[in-house]
């Protein structure tokens, strides 16, 4: 018995306008000659699946119907079109959820930064559902196939990872560079891993909780760490991070987003150096501007990724970078309202939820 006849449901997790939170039954959907079918089994729930159901925006991006969350996901093939060459039933694989145009008129696409593609289908981002589901037709050439030693959790952390990546690549690090990371949400703890796979030395991780911080040691035992208590001034938390990092920062990566914290950042990087912003804040934020210009600091920023998820599976295949640690919730699809609340709820304490499908 194959598992769409032992489980015929198409399960969902979505979300509307009015913030409420559900498991919809869809249809299973049919697949074209390029796609190929997938029983998803791992999907993480990240901070923009939550803030789309919070708050029903991100920046000009708006929930404004039934909406499916959900872009961190693994599985199986189950079953692939006409004119799939690369996959067959059973092979195990990542989902890139962002399918640019591909069109050659396409500047984005024909100079290979399809992340800026103006008609990209970004899945889970509106109006497009996500692929928090148990069945999901996705094209073969967004499909990356997983070595039979990583599992269907490391395959949806795969995602998390390829946005480190971006960031380190596109920041520039090199070996022994003096390094800060503003928080050690999921984000900022796959920069830890990335940055520390790319010799990055020494590094600094900051974070308002504790917990989060001793899991950026258990997981990088050479990191330092700075606590951030809530109202301290941003020039008072940089002089505590110049202090544990033994220097100011060539680079710092803001994985928060948060407008002090990137004070805090800039105010720690030396002079040359650059600020580089990953995390998603407010539509519009203050900026020293003149402790930018009067020190020649770069702020830089990072619109998702491109052409990083084979490199992110060969890293994890290899050992390099080790994401399993990174998984504190396990839920069945059935509990997916649960584990957004989980993950929603800091009294969780958690890292990265998993919804998980046999």
């Amino acid at each position: 018995m194959d598992i769409l006849s032992k489980k015929p449901v198409n399960l969902a997790v979505h979300t509307s306008p009015d913030h409420d939170l559900r498991l919809v039954e869809c249809e299973i959907p049919d697949i074209g000659q390029n796609d190929c079918l997938v029983h998803v089994r791992a999907s993480g729930i990240c901070g923009s699946d939550v803030h789309f159901w919070k708050h029903g925006r991100i920046g000009p991006m708006v929930v404004t119907g039934d909406y499916g969350l959900g872009h961190e996901s693994a599985g199986v093939v189950l079953k692939v079109g006409g004119s799939v060459t690369r996959f067959k039933p059973g092979d195990r694989v990542a989902l890139e959820c962002g399918v640019p145009c591909s069109k050659p008129t396409c500047f984005y696409c024909r100079t290979g930064r399809y992340n800026a593609c103006p008609d990209v289908v970004f899945f889970s981002t509106p109006p497009y559902n996500g692929v928090l589901r148990r069945y999901h037709a996705h094209p073969e050439a967004w499909i990356h196939k997983l070595p039979d030693h990583v599992s269907f959790e490391e395959g949806s952390l795969v995602e998390p990872l390829s946005v480190a990546l971006a960031g380190i690549d596109r920041s520039g690090l090199r070996l022994a560079d003096p390094l800060v990371i503003c928080g050690a949400g999921p984000i900022g703890l796959t920069s830890l891993l990335a940055a520390n796979a790319a010799g990055a030395e020494p590094i600094v991780i900051t974070d308002l909780d504790e917990g989060r911080l001793a899991k950026a040691k258990e997981l990088i035992p050479r990191v330092r760490t700075v606590l951030v208590e809530k109202g301290q001034d941003s020039k008072t938390i940089a002089a505590r991070i110049v202090e544990q990092l033994g220097q100011e920062a060539k680079l710092v990566l803001e994985c928060t987003g948060v407008e002090s914290s990137i004070h805090s950042g800039i105010y720690a990087t030396r002079f040359g150096g650059s600020v580089f912003v990953i995390g998603v804040g407010k539509d519009f934020q203050n900026i020293p501007f003149m402790h930018l210009s009067a020190n020649e600091i770069d702020l830089k920023f990072q619109y998702r990724y491109h052409d990083v998820y084979p490199k992110a599976i060969s890293l994890v295949a290899a050992g390099m970078i080790d994401l399993k640690p990174l998984v504190s919730h396990r839920f069945k699809l059935e509990e997916g309202v649960e584990a957004f609340k989980a993950a929603s709820t800091p009294a969780a304490r958690a890292i990265k939820v998993q919804i998980l499908d046999e």
